[in-house]
Order: C-alpha cells, then sequence, then structure tokens
C-alpha cells in the first residue's frame, strides 16, 4: 500500500515537473525572440481597421500576399521606439528586392497625439515603405488587445506631455496574416531580415 502511494507521488511529481519544463521552455523561446509558429487560429494578431498615414481606412486584409511586420509604439517615444523601427528599416535594407515583399507597420499607442498627419512625417523618417496607423482610441484598443500589447499613459497623464508604458515587441506575420515569430528589443536587424527571408 506504501509501495503504491509512494509510486502515485513520484508519477504525479514527474507530470507537474514536465508541465513547468514545458512552460518554462516556451516562455524562453518569447524571450530570445525565436518565436512560436501557429497553425490555427493565432493567439497573436487578428482582423483591425485603422487609418493610415494619408487619411484613408486600412484593414488587415489590404496586406495579404505581403509579409507584416509590425511595431506598436508612439510618435513622441523618447528612445525605444525610434531604435525598434530603425531596427525594422535596416532589416528591409538587408533583403534588398525583396523588402517589397514586406508591410512595415507602425500602430500607435498614443491616437490622441497621433494624427494622420503626425504618423506620416514620422514613419517618412525611418523607410519610405513604412505604414503608420492610427484611428480612434478604441480602434486601436481593440487592435492592441487582438496583439496582447499592453498600454497605458504614465509620468504627468493630465498634461500633454506625458508618456506611454507600452509592449515593445516586434512581430512578424505570414503573407495570410497568421503570426509566425516575434522579436524581442535584443534581436539585431540580421535576425529579423532572416526571420522575414524564411517566410518568402
Amino acid at each position: 500500500m506504501r509501495f503504491s502511494r509512494a509510486l502515485a507521488v513520484a508519477f504525479i511529481t514527474i507530470a507537474v515537473a514536465l508541465m513547468v519544463y514545458a512552460a518554462v521552455k516556451y516562455a524562453g523561446l518569447l524571450q530570445r525572440g525565436i518565436g512560436v509558429e501557429q497553425s490555427g487560429t493565432a493567439l497573436v494578431g487578428g482582423p483591425f481597421a485603422l487609418i493610415d498615414q494619408n487619411g484613408q481606412t486600412v484593414t488587415d486584409a489590404d496586406f495579404r500576399g505581403r509579409i507584416m511586420l509590425v511595431y506598436f509604439g508612439y510618435a513622441y517615444c523618447p528612445d525605444v521606439c525610434p531604435t525598434e523601427l530603425a531596427k525594422m528599416a535596416a532589416a528591409l535594407d538587408l533583403l534588398g528586392p525583396d523588402a517589397g515583399k514586406v508591410a512595415p507597420i507602425f500602430i500607435t499607442v498614443d491616437p490622441e497625439r497621433d494624427t494622420p498627419a503626425k504618423l506620416k512625417d514620422y514613419v517618412a523618417q525611418f523607410h519610405p515603405q513604412m505604414v503608420g496607423l492610427t484611428g480612434s482610441v478604441e480602434q486601436v484598443t481593440k487592435t492592441a488587445r487582438a496583439y496582447r500589447v499592453y498600454f497605458a499613459k504614465s509620468g504627468d497623464t493630465g498634461g500633454a506631455n506625458y508618456l506611454m508604458d507600452h509592449t515593445s515587441f516586434i512581430y512578424l506575420m505570414d503573407q495570410q496574416g497568421r503570426y509566425r515569430k516575434v522579436f524581442t528589443p535584443d534581436a539585431a536587424p540580421e535576425t529579423i531580415a532572416a526571420g522575414i527571408r524564411q517566410l518568402l
């Protein structure tokens, strides 16, 4: 009887250990920006309807057939956003002619200040292909939730000079709009370009 109980405890312990290992392994993949390929319904991404830097309504369907490289940030961001957008631009340059098969997309998490006109000037500083998207607070919030992106005002939220706390990942979506990989801030342009090439 004692032997059976001990055996059952051992099996349970092993099962729990395997579950913990799998969870840690998955988390480690995301942290290193390696990403996890999806099949079926994606856990990241989904339909959206936003306004581009030219004031035109744009949906996710408009990018079908092209790889999407998606980053959420804001034009008043002092350092992190410019760094990530510059890396996206450098990755596109590394692709050469294949860069035309990629849609680099910057989605603001600060629609109150980031108007289409503001985004037009901002994204032009990084790459001629870059698309800037904004919209109503509701539209942006819905899109951010689909991509599992956190954002919130910080600092002096009562004035116009507030900052935005936000998730800082670059999302790689395939030609059908499905999530394929996430790049963390430590990913180099070469790593991003290599991830894109896997989908070409």
